[in-house]
């Protein structure tokens, strides 16, 4: 077959079935002794083009041209921030909740803290609950002036060997020590997690927000990986989730699996109590020895790209997700 034939035109080609005509147009000839012509021009122009050819590590060649840079790969950890607190100037703010807000404690226990007369405004005792602070006015707890501050809400992936509390008489290691340089403003832990279990710890110096998270009225979601040093029946997993007696009270999971194919030495356990070691209690109460403990999510917060003893600070909508819970 010539070029010719390939060259002819839609009135000089046999109609395709239904009516349609196709055009073909070769613009070079198969012979390349005739044309002069290489069919693998293509190729050679891009091996002669100024680039380069890069091999991953599955072995597939990828080429690049001069000058590629490849795209920097972007971290998901918000950067540091706070949270700027809104300040109603005309209608002022409860007495309370200014209190809570210079992290002092709860609105709860600053309302007791009012009632004993211990809180001024402008020098004055104020014990009348419902007060209200406006712009200007001085607030004074037992003659020490507070100062409002933005609210500060970190999350940290604990280490082992690590104390939760803000200071440890036998100078062990503690939570504060890992994120002292995090803020000027003093957080606090909310809640504990023993010294040798790891995972996701919030701090901050949001008094409110720490009491709503540790409130058993609110029933704040844990979720721990457990690994034992023998594996767990199938009926000793069923007792955790249908409950199980400590000295202090039934205690019952609300759900409990295995999180590895095959592996019955690995449980995943969801619950909402916060007593203290009480998942360790649970399960030396049916003979197993907890060896690691780890906790990967609190209050649906989990410590996702958040490297073990490193931390950072939430970001605004894992704040409002915080807020939004609500008493049962």
């Amino acid at each position: 077959m010539s070029r010719d034939d390939f060259n002819s035109t839609e009135d000089e080609r046999t109609p395709q079935p239904g009516g349609r005509r196709r055009r073909i147009r070769i613009s070079q000839d198969f012979n390349e002794g005739e044309s002069g012509v290489d069919g693998n021009s293509f190729e050679s122009q891009q091996e002669d083009s100024r680039g380069y050819t890069k091999i991953d590590k599955n072995g597939y060649s990828h080429y690049r041209k001069e000058g590629y840079k490849p795209r920097r790969k972007q971290s998901f950890i918000p950067k540091a921030q706070g949270i700027e607190r809104v300040f109603n100037e005309e209608k002022g703010e409860r007495l309370n909740k200014y209190l809570a807000n210079a992290g002092i404690c709860s609105r709860r226990e600053a309302d007791k803290l009012i009632a004993a007369g211990i809180v001024t405004i402008n020098d004055k005792a104020v014990n009348t609950l419902g007060t209200r602070v406006m712009v200007g006015d001085v607030v004074k707890l037992a003659d020490e002036e507070l100062k409002p501050e933005r609210m500060v809400y970190v999350l940290l992936n604990k280490p082992k060997d690590t104390i939760t509390t803000l200071d440890d008489p036998q100078g062990r290691r503690t939570v504060i020590d890992i994120v002292k340089n995090a803020c000027k403003e003093r957080v606090y832990p909310v809640g504990r997690l023993d010294r040798y279990t790891t995972g996701v710890l919030i701090l901050t110096n949001d008094g409110e927000m720490a009491t709503k998270l540790t409130h058993p009225s609110f029933g704040v979601t844990k979720v721990y990986n457990v690994k034992l040093d023998k594996e767990v029946s199938p009926e000793d997993l069923r007792r955790v989730t249908d409950g199980i007696e400590l000295a202090d009270g039934v205690i019952k999971a609300d759900s409990a699996d295995f999180y590895k194919a095959g592996v019955r030495d690995s449980v995943r356990l969801e619950l909402h109590s916060g007593k203290n070691r009480v998942i360790r209690r649970i399960f030396e109460s049916m003979g197993y020895r907890v060896v690691s403990l780890e906790r990967i999510s609190f209050a649906g917060i989990t410590k996702k790209k958040l490297g073990r003893g490193k931390f950072r600070f939430l970001d605004p909508l894992e704040v409002g997700s915080l807020k939004m819970l609500k008493s049962n």
